[in-house]
């Protein structure tokens, strides 16, 4: 059990038997009335998004959550295999749970998973990586290194926009949140 006043993101609740982690929250004392608390939160199986507003104090339930350092390993058909850094236990989680961070894992890749009650729960990647263009169009004749974008695909399949200048074979800087072109990487 914690208080609003506890709340901090990433943190995981438990309401009504769902798990709900905590995005943003914001404290909220009008002129008028009693504080409360404005928070968004995300389903952890669903990830749908929800905007839910609790009185200031308030006891709300915490969910345990396990976050293990991990080593991606490989896929298994719909699986992707994770070992454990700790035990060296591999654990297989579904390609749902993995979502978005499959187009930026490559093998030996680090990642955080979280469990709940041994049932893996998200993965978390760094905040950026490095990965190789795959294939990208070369630039034009007069296209300028501060421009315009266009389309490369990584050594993982994924496709993002990067600056004209960037050649098939550069190492380059991802956001793994929004898939941003960050800068060419320090080979």
């Amino acid at each position: 059990m914690a208080t609003t006043n506890d709340l901090k993101n990433g943190m995981v609740l438990d309401l009504d038997g769902e798990l709900w982690s905590v995005q943003s929250f914001q404290h909220v004392k009008p002129g008028k009335g009693g504080a409360f608390v404005r928070t968004t939160l995300k389903h952890v199986l669903s990830g749908k998004v929800l905007d839910k507003t609790f009185n200031a104090g308030v006891k709300v339930d915490t969910a345990t959550v396990d976050r293990r350092a991990m080593t991606y390993l490989y896929k298994d058909g719909d699986d992707y295999v994770f070992m454990d850094a700790q035990t060296y236990d591999q654990v297989p989680v579904s390609a749902e749970i993995v979502g978005d961070a499959a187009q930026f894992m490559l093998e030996n890749t680090e990642a955080t998973v979280s469990f709940h009650e041994d049932t893996p729960l998200f993965v978390e990647l760094p905040t950026s990586v490095e990965l190789v263009v795959e294939h990208t169009d070369p630039g034009l004749q007069g296209d300028r290194s501060t421009g315009g974008t266009k389309p490369a695909k990584l050594e993982t399949g994924a496709e993002i926009q990067v600056p004209l200048f960037i050649n098939t074979g550069d190492k380059v800087k991802v956001d793994t949140r929004d898939g941003r072109y960050l800068g060419r990487a320090s080979s």
